[in-house]
């Protein structure tokens, strides 16, 4: 079912992009209707370029596709907001998201650099794993990994995490963050082989640590 929509005197709408997995806002772009139903249609994001005057499927020359997972409406109806799985960087500066010129600061200290490429990162590789589990081709180690089981999964992330220790006692920060990202990969794997969604570990994570209050369960 189609939105309510209310189209400007041009025809088009803004779309706002999100990240459905980290919540990051990504981009912005117009639609008219067509790319609107093509969207919808596909499950691939569609927009309408108002400089070359013509219909655009995001990620159709860079492959950089953007995943449809829900598309709502303000409550005007002269916005939409596009929640997506992101298929490589929304930016065309190669950047995960097209926000990153500061313009003004707040209150409040900017969220860091490093928390904000995190999260993204994290959820394409775990759209990764999740794809690799599906279709199980030759030769994943990924898929190997699942099709051995969880104790073997479970045993890879004990030793990833011995050898991150490893790397932080002998002092070499390059080691820490290749071993780190090692231990990242094999906890994915062995969430997906136990069903477990990264989004409950992201709520728990919220629920635990509240950017806002003091209900969590202890002072990080």
């Amino acid at each position: 079912m189609k939105p309510k929509v209310k189209w400007n005197e041009a025809g088009l709408v803004p779309a706002v992009v999100q990240d459905a997995m980290s919540g990051r806002i990504l981009m912005l772009a117009w639609m008219n209707a067509e790319a609107l139903t093509r969207t919808i249609e596909s499950g691939r994001v569609h927009f309408w370029s108002r400089s070359r005057r013509t219909l655009w499927r995001k990620g159709e020359t860079s492959g950089n596709e953007l995943h449809l997972r829900s598309l709502t409406a303000d409550c005007d109806g002269d916005a939409l907001l596009v929640q997506a799985d992101p298929a490589g960087p929304s930016c065309h500066t190669g950047r995960t998201s097209c926000f990153f010129e500061p313009v003004a600061e707040g209150g409040e200290a900017p969220e860091s650099a490093s928390a904000l490429e995190l999260g993204p990162a994290l959820g394409a590789l775990t759209r990764i794993v999740r794809e690799r589990a599906v279709s199980r081709p030759e030769g994943s180690y990924t898929a190997a990994l699942l099709t051995a089981g969880t104790p073997r999964i479970a045993q890879k992330v004990g030793e990833e995490a011995v050898e991150v220790s490893l790397a932080a006692v002998s002092g070499s920060a390059g080691e820490v963050v290749n071993e780190s990202v090692d231990l990242l990969y094999h906890l994915l794997v062995l969430l997906e082989a136990l069903g477990i969604d990264g989004r409950e570990v992201a709520a728990e994570i919220t629920r635990r640590f509240p950017a806002q209050g003091s209900s969590a369960d202890r002072d990080p």
